[in-house]
């Protein structure tokens, strides 16, 4: 018994520093409340906003891709256009079959 005394008059004196050390935070947050503030906003608690692409931007990409894509083509249909070169033919595409139910044929006198 004399050790969970022991224990408990230890526990109470660690909790008690521990109060002192939180009113003295609480106290320099009241001084400094403008830190506080900037460090709750930029704790990153909110989510970040989405960012989004403007109309003009979205129109830019497209021209660049179509002319990136134009100058591809026009680059191919010269190497294929060239003496001696092949001209490559895509595999047909496979296409994944249905599967038919086939019902076994039963006689009659497997039946009966």
């Amino acid at each position: 018994m004399n050790d969970i005394a022991r224990m408990i008059t230890k526990l109470e004196q660690r909790r008690a520093t521990i109060d002192r050390a939180i009113s003295a935070l609480r106290e320099v947050e009241q001084q400094n409340p403008d830190s506080s503030t900037a460090q709750e906003a930029s704790s990153g608690t909110s989510k970040p906003k989405k960012r989004r692409m403007s109309a003009e931007g979205r129109r830019r990409i497209i021209e660049a891709t179509k002319r990136y894509w134009a100058k591809k083509r026009a680059a191919e249909a010269t190497k294929s256009s060239k003496p001696g070169a092949t001209k490559k033919v895509a595999a047909p595409k496979k296409t994944a079959r249905k599967r038919r139910s086939v019902k076994k044929a039963v006689s009659p006198a497997a039946a009966a």
